[in-house]
């Protein structure tokens, strides 16, 4: 067998991949970037619709808070590369950043080719030795201790390992869990894995009928007793058969666990730019002479105007003062919040990112290395920490890879 020594060795190329090697290299370390497919960086390329959007400008408090109960888990990684150190790597490397909204952070150019070739051109300044079409098979591990791996027939030897190889979504871009399955053997547990950031789809047909339009700010929350402090707000979209949209991918990482426990997931859906039943019923009522089709057009589209008039078994021709008062009040109660039924999605084939992983019960937060294997590093979404749209997971895959690439010791 073939035999090379490295001080340090990633599997995976995707962002936290990339930002490790590039990290542990400048760190004077002899680095090796492994990756299963025949380029770099797959994932990365297709983020954000190809736009790739690097990060937000929110505080580190305020960005934690959105990843959850385990948010916290990301201090020590947030505070050795924020959203201002990340603008400022970028820009080392010769990539402009600017934000048009205030808020997320993208390349000036909006084009994740940007991005990738300017790492993969510092990767070669920083002669980071880069294997394509090499799948590990095995980690390889002595006394509780990093010793190297196996690609084949091939041994690399290294007393470090960092693992990120992200998680199951997009599987055709290389994120297949190869991560979770190396480190099972490691004695490693992983959570149980869920799609995130998909469309959904409805029991309801209707929305069928309501597909060309964007709705804007519309805030979506869950209809059932113990989850309805949940709530996600945003653009949507309806599909042929169901929903999509910043709001639907933010708030798929919440609904699809529920699935799995409950079969289906009621939501309430506010299509009115949070305007509350009160207030809806003045508007329908300060506009006597329209029907109540003219009145609802002039807050949602009239093809979706049209079909919630319909649910409530409400003639859109008839003015406001006309109409039976208990379907008046079901339609105001259907402008407010209008009921939908999830009842599934197209799993991993469509989730840009996966809900759950390695636990992180079992990495020290502090360096990212095992608890279980000396030398062993995990870094980006291979990890159990998932975001909502926005830059959030990709500023964690840089911070996290830079702190793993940082620390190998």
């Amino acid at each position: 067998m073939n035999e090379k020594h490295y001080d340090v060795i990633i599997i995976g190329s995707g962002a936290a991949g990339m930002m490790s090697a590039i990290t542990a290299s400048k760190n004077g370390k002899k680095t090796l970037l492994l990756e299963k497919l025949k380029t770099l960086g797959s994932k990365l390329k297709a983020t954000g619709g190809g736009k790739c959007n690097l990060t937000n400008t929110l505080d580190l408090e305020t960005f934690m808070q959105h990843f959850g109960k385990n948010g916290r888990f990301m201090t020590p990684s947030l505070r050795s590369l924020d959203q201002i150190g990340l603008r400022e790597f970028f820009k080392e490397i010769g990539v402009e950043t600017h934000t048009a909204d205030g808020f997320r952070v993208f390349p000036k150019t909006h084009k994740s080719d940007t991005i990738l070739e300017a790492l993969q051109k510092e990767l070669d300044r920083l002669g980071v030795e880069i294997l394509c079409e090499h799948k590990v098979d095995e980690i390889l591990v002595k006394d509780e201790a990093i010793k190297g791996l196996r690609v084949g027939e091939k041994l690399f030897f290294t007393q470090n390992i960092i693992v990120a190889t992200g998680g199951l979504g997009y599987p055709d871009l290389g994120t297949t869990g190869d991560g979770f399955s190396l480190t099972k053997k490691l004695s490693h547990t992983t959570t149980k894995l869920f799609p995130a950031m998909l469309p959904l789809k409805t029991k309801e047909s209707w929305v069928e009928n309501c597909r060309a339009d964007t709705i804007a700010k519309v805030t979506m929350k869950i209809d059932l007793k113990k989850y309805k402090k949940l709530k996600a707000t945003g653009d949507l979209i309806f599909t042929k058969n169901g929903i999509r949209g910043p709001v639907v991918l933010d708030f798929a990482r919440e609904i699809t666990p529920l699935l799995e426990e409950f079969g289906e997931v009621a939501i309430l859906v506010n299509l009115t730019k949070g305007l509350n039943e009160e207030q809806l019923r003045e508007i329908l009522k300060n506009n006597p002479q329209n029907s109540i089709l003219t009145t609802i057009k002039e807050l949602l589209p009239e093809p979706l105007s049209k079909e919630l008039c319909k649910l409530c078994g409400v003639d859109p021709t008839l003015r406001y003062s006309k109409i039976d008062g208990q379907k008046r009040d079901l339609l105001i109660k259907t402008l407010a919040n209008t009921p939908l039924t999830i009842i599934g999605h197209d799993g991993f084939k469509k989730a840009m990112i996966t809900r759950g992983g390695i636990s992180l019960k079992e990495v020290n937060p502090d360096t990212l290395q095992s608890k279980r294997v000396k030398g062993l590093y995990f870094c980006g979404e291979v990890l159990d920490l998932d975001g909502p749209c926005g830059g959030y997971n990709l500023q964690w895959s840089f911070s996290s890879g830079a702190l793993a690439g940082e620390l190998t010791s």
